[in-house]
């Protein structure tokens, strides 16, 4: 097993990522296993126990109880897949039954069922979001796995008036020319309907992930690849069209969990105002009144007892966002995002204007910047 699939919890953008069990079959091509050496281990196995994976979770040195979001098996399985499903669900109580209130997402895109409701509406504390992964791909060599299962899920499990979970259409990815006819925008829109908020994004376009599509004689949707999910200015400027009557579709996941929730964004989005201008003013006066600008002082100071930081440069902080350096990789930047709710951007990867966090392909002014 690759040395980077064996690290069982790993600070990802949206929390850290538990990832005990790893393995699936759904055989989704754009699948982000490819880049952990993931891509042929298709049956599911554990590489613990649960009650020792979430003891690593807790445990872990970027762990803060109550603050920190946390996510289930989102980088090497399904977490509704009939074998993990009990381990989804061992996990989420675990956690449960230490009274944390922190922010739990589970991705899926798998059929869920009518005894998963009562089951997760039994959690007290965790916040926890159902995110269904939806894009309505009919090549079934690029998803093989049905898109309508996921829909019908989504349905189900937002169905009841009184529950305590959230649910969330993730819309992806999205692809000019695969996925982006009127027809597909129109049934988003309507699936939609259904969730407490929707979150559209594009693909992972990674150099294993192209060389897969080379390799299977699949549809290439891009000539170059890109670290950072590709949405080109068309596409997005089609997709606000669709939902121009919508208000609760948003760019970032963690805002659209965080308005489901009726809570501030806890990435601090609420710094870059052009993500923004799609929100309810609801939720942009909960993300105002939440957002504190922190002194480069004081982001020295936290930094400066991260294992992997060794005290990086601060290059500049703005009412929108902080700029550092020095960090030897990306688990210490979302720390420092997370214990402030406020924008941290590292000086070698700049957020540009209009494209914050996505990659340049597909804008007219971009130049790709790694």
């Amino acid at each position: 097993m690759p040395e980077r699939a064996r690290e069982v919890v790993e600070y990802r953008k949206s929390g850290l990522s538990l990832n005990h069990i790893q393995g699936c079959p759904l055989d989704c091509a754009y699948c982000i296993r490819h880049t952990y050496g993931l891509w042929d281990q298709r049956v599911p196995r554990a590489l613990m126990s649960d009650a020792e994976a979430v003891e690593e979770l807790v445990g872990h040195r970027y762990f803060q109880p109550h603050v920190t979001p946390v996510q289930v098996f989102n980088r090497a399985t399904d977490p509704f897949l009939p074998v993990v499903r009990p381990h989804t669900l061992a996990v989420l109580e675990d956690l449960d039954a230490r009274k944390l209130t922190n922010h739990a997402l589970v991705i899926t895109r798998h059929q869920m069922k009518p005894e998963d409701i009562d089951r997760l509406n039994r959690l007290q504390h965790v916040k926890l979001t159902l995110l269904f992964t939806y894009s309505g791909i009919d090549d079934k060599g690029i998803e093989p796995y049905p898109s309508h299962v996921a829909a019908e899920s989504l349905k189900l499990m937002s169905a009841p008036r009184s529950r305590k979970y959230r649910t969330v259409l993730y819309w992806r990815p999205l692809v000019p020319g695969l996925n982006d006819s009127p027809e597909h925008l129109d049934q988003a829109y309507e699936l939609s309907k259904h969730a407490d908020a929707t979150v559209f994004t594009g693909l992972f376009y990674r150099d294993q992930i192209a060389a897969y599509y080379k390799a299977n004689n699949l549809p290439e949707p891009y000539d170059e690849t890109a670290r950072r999910k590709i949405v080109p200015e068309t596409l997005e400027r089609r997709v606000l069209s669709s939902f121009a009557d919508s208000d609760s579709l948003f760019r970032k996941t963690s805002c659209a969990v965080a308005y489901a929730h009726e809570l501030p964004d806890y990435n601090g989005h609420y710094g870059v105002p052009e993500l923004c201008d799609i929100c309810p003013l609801a939720q942009l006066d909960r993300c105002k009144d939440a957002h504190h600008v922190p002194t480069a002082k004081r982001l020295r100071e936290v930094a400066a007892d991260l294992p992997e930081a060794r005290g990086p440069v601060v290059v500049d902080v703005t009412e929108h966002a902080a700029v550092v350096s020095g960090l030897e990789t990306e688990q210490p930047r979302y720390y420092l995002q997370h214990t402030f709710r406020f924008q941290v951007h590292d000086v070698r990867h700049p957020h540009r204007e209009r494209r914050h966090g996505r990659a340049e392909i597909g804008w007219k002014d971009g130049t790709q910047d790694g």
